[in-house]
């Protein structure tokens, strides 16, 4: 990771003075199993607090040792997920993730763009989905989510940009970071999370 930090702080100014304020890289990786991925599934378009309880309750009812099950999770169907709180829509693609049977063994040797393609071919997971699991759990080190809207906010702001970046802007300003994109779209994020406290000012 150092090497990866030197890099970025060499190549962006106003970056490295993020990466310096910020503090030491601690990015929390999942494994990159059945279980993450449906849990991203959960967690859409819901707040971290609604999520996790969902969550668990979904655990409890078709997991085992901290890991769900997809024949648990076909076996209970979308009348035994709704209770649980899942909306029909995201029952079906809980559901259809399960049903796919992904060979997920297999995905870390599989280059971005196959595991892209792989996963976004399940209802309900999109790009930004995707790129998630690349990053937090096949631990991808040049993942830059331009669909992000937090990460087009931080560039926004640590930039000093007139009006948000579009997604082609934005990976102009990230294609001097390859190949550590995923480290600054970390550090983006912490300095979005603390931006009120410190201007970013390069030196």
């Amino acid at each position: 990771m150092k090497k990866a930090l030197l890099h970025l702080e060499a190549a962006d100014a106003i970056l490295g003075t993020i990466i310096r304020q910020v503090g030491p890289y601690a990015i929390t990786y999942h494994a990159p199993d059945f279980t993450a991925l449906a849990r991203s599934i959960v967690y859409q378009q819901l707040s971290g607090k609604a999520a996790a309880t969902i969550f668990a309750r979904v655990l409890a009812a078709a997991g085992r040792n901290g890991k769900l099950s997809p024949a648990k999770l076909i076996t209970l169907g979308p009348e035994g997920l709704r209770p649980l709180g899942l909306s029909q829509q995201k029952a079906s693609y809980v559901l259809d993730l399960a049903a796919r049977r992904i060979p997920f063994s297999r995905l870390p040797a599989l280059p971005d763009a196959e595991v892209l393609s792989t996963l976004t071919a399940v209802k309900g997971i999109g790009v930004w989905t995707a790129q998630m699991f690349l990053l937090f759990a096949l631990e991808r080190p040049n993942i830059f989510p331009t669909g992000d809207l937090g990460i087009r906010n931080a560039i926004h702001k640590a930039y000093n940009l007139p009006a948000p970046p579009t997604p082609a802007e934005m990976a102009q300003i990230a294609q001097p970071w390859c190949p550590y994109a995923s480290a600054a779209t970390w550090y983006l994020w912490r300095y979005l999370d603390g931006a009120a406290g410190f201007p970013v000012t390069p030196d």
